[in-house]
């Protein structure tokens, strides 16, 4: 595996898309255009809401993303499932970072409460996860909290998000 750091860039992002990062066979993030980040810009096993760990990343918005032109035409926004799988990614990469091994898979989330949106005229979106707990057992599971600003801006929350490694 590769050397724990506290942040990460696009190029490490995508190594961790082509299975370079954390080994063969375990977590890795989607690659591009389905990868709802850029970078990750904090990831720790402290901190967070919880006191149990969490992980920031941010999103730079360009008008010429490709979800814009198709929601919607004449009135582009982001869709806000591209949001909750921005916080289910940064899950599964925070549990491939502790050194857990297997493959990440979303698996639920609890409410998700959306209070704004992302428009072409955003420029920065920014994702943060919060560890309520983490299972490192036969069974690897990341439970918490995440949150989407659009611009410093709340626009959405999401509870109980939970995501698995498989063998």
């Amino acid at each position: 595996m590769a050397e724990q750091k506290s942040s990460y860039d696009y190029e490490d992002l995508l190594a961790c898309g082509r299975g370079e990062l954390f080994g063969p066979g375990n977590a890795q993030l989607p690659l591009p255009p389905m990868l709802m980040f850029d970078r990750v810009t904090e990831i720790s096993e402290d901190g967070g809401e919880h006191g149990k760990g969490h992980i920031r990343a941010e999103f730079d918005i360009r008008e010429d993303l490709w979800f814009f032109p198709c929601h919607f035409q004449g009135d582009p926004v982001m869709p806000g499932c591209l949001g909750l799988d921005a916080l289910w990614q940064m899950t599964g990469f925070y549990l491939g970072w502790l050194g857990e091994p297997g493959k990440g898979r979303a698996i639920s989330t609890g409410e998700v409460k959306f209070t704004g949106q992302i428009t072409p005229a955003t420029t920065l979106v920014e994702y943060g996860v919060d560890f309520r707990r983490v299972m490192r057992g036969k069974l690897v599971l990341g439970i918490a909290n995440g949150w989407v600003k659009a611009d410093g801006e709340t626009v959405f929350n999401a509870q109980d998000l939970r995501v698995a490694l498989f063998q």
